[in-house]
């Protein structure tokens, strides 16, 4: 008979220890151990073999032999660009989210979407319930195959009749393993699980998605060794009170992580938005003051955005300074730019910041954006709407150049503006190449002028 005996987890970073302890001593989290019951017995716990009985012998670096690697095209071309340019066999991703924000039926729209063999196992809703969401987005994939269950072993046995191209486990925090007695979503339990499926994507090359809760600070729930034993985490945001959503890549082994992919929550599903500086423009005919346009990439991904400013006389004695979208210390350092290089008191105004459209961007070429919607602001004159900008602001108020400027005035050429006003420094642009005007700057009194003289 198995011996039982209990030990204490952290809920952060998983380090176990026999006793309690107030802090964590691995990553110095405090009140993060949980007691669970774990068991001595020598029945190891293993969820999946292979039948293959293959041995790993050791190689020399020279003779590995290299191939390329076979990617597979999901129909959805948002996802597969912020995985890589594709899908990798045996890959395992985590997608994480807020509740309500879309994971789910982004899942299993892509799930009917194909014409592959799909297992979507979910262990928190009913069959019922997923026929009724993949009617409402479109049912059009007869080999989607639908299993609610919540025990690990009993989805291997399915998954080893059915063989799927691809596994997708909703959520992982709601799958127990029958060997590990402390209850689902324990440190435990998701850490033995997703090492199960970890040993079947790789035994078998099928790729598995695993849907992740997060916290209420955000971050993925389960210990932090999760993130490390999956080749990819997907992370899923956005505003609910707004319709667009983003697909970051917080990790990737098979590409780069700084792909971003666009959705719109419709009433049928997700959109993929494959043009997103047309939604995040407004097509206002009106000219209006404190509105400027910014040239900006997301990964390889060039595109314009809006940016709001409002500024104005504080009323209550001491100004405030707020920006959504955008870092206020960097909207802090640019309003401390704007007054000392440039003579502008702004120390007494309120100074309120957007990105339109509910997207948060960290690229320092909106610098330049966000200093003429400010001063517009404060001049209360428009920035003419067939203008658009790129470029850095430095702390001597000085305009500096930015990466890939070519893509970039591009996708503002392509957008139809006439003009782009980039840095000075910026080398090798060419006026012949491009249909729209440049207009190259080094310091921030010469922008003034291009603008609002």
């Amino acid at each position: 008979m198995a011996k039982m005996k209990s030990a204490y987890f952290c809920q952060s970073c998983g380090y176990e220890t026999p006793k309690w302890l107030g802090k964590c001593p691995s990553c110095s989290e405090w009140n993060s151990f949980v007691e669970e019951v774990v068991s001595t017995s020598k029945k190891e716990v293993v969820a999946f073999s292979s039948s293959s009985g293959r041995t790993a012998k050791p190689q020399k670096l020279g003779d590995i032999e290299t191939r390329k690697e076979e990617r597979i095209q999901l129909q959805d071309k948002e996802l597969n660009r912020v995985l890589g340019n594709g899908l990798v066999p045996g890959s395992l991703v985590l997608f994480g989210g807020e509740p309500g924000i879309g994971k789910s039926t982004l899942l299993l729209q892509m799930a009917v979407a194909e014409k592959k063999s799909i297992l979507y196992v979910s262990g928190e809703e009913s069959d019922q319930q997923i026929r009724m969401r993949a009617e409402r987005i479109g049912n059009t994939n007869q080999e989607c195959y639908i299993l609610t269950e919540t025990n690990v072993q009993n989805i291997f046995k399915q998954a080893e009749l059915l063989e799927p191209d691809i596994l997708i486990i909703d959520s992982i925090q709601t799958i127990f393993s029958q060997h590990i007695e402390s209850s689902p979503g324990s440190i435990s339990q998701i850490r033995e699980c997703t090492a199960a499926l970890l040993r079947f994507a790789k035994q078998t090359e099928t790729p598995v998605f695993l849907i992740g809760h997060i916290t209420k600070e955000g971050s993925l729930a389960g210990p932090k060794v999760l993130e490390h034993m999956v080749d990819a985490v997907l992370q899923f945001e956005g505003d609910r009170n707004h319709v667009y959503r983003l697909l970051r890549s917080i990790k990737n082994r098979f590409g780069s992580t700084n792909e971003l992919g666009i959705y719109e929550m419709l009433g049928n599903g997700l959109r993929q938005v494959e043009n997103p500086s047309e939604i995040l423009i407004s097509d206002s005919d009106t000219s209006l003051s404190g509105v400027s346009i910014a040239a900006t990439l997301e990964g390889l991904r060039p595109m314009l955005i809006e940016i709001q400013a409002l500024v104005s006389t504080a009323a209550y004695g001491t100004p405030q300074r707020s920006a959504t979208g955008f870092d206020l210390r960097r909207l802090n350092m640019l309003l401390a730019v704007m007054e000392k290089r440039c003579g502008f008191k702004l120390a007494a105004k309120d100074v309120f910041l957007n990105i339109a459209g509910g997207i948060k961007v960290d690229d320092p070429a909106i610098d330049l954006a966000v200093v003429a919607a400010i001063l517009s602001s404060n001049f209360d004159i428009s920035v003419e709407r067939n203008i658009c900008l790129s470029a850095e602001v430095g702390l001597a108020g000085e305009i500096r150049p930015v990466n890939r400027i070519d893509q970039r005035i591009h996708e503002a050429q392509k957008l139809g503006f006439d003009k782009i006003i980039i840095s000075k420094h910026n080398k090798g642009i060419d006026q012949k190449n491009f249909k729209i005007e440049i207009i190259s700057c080094s310091r921030i009194e010469e922008v003034l002028k291009e603008l609002f003289a």
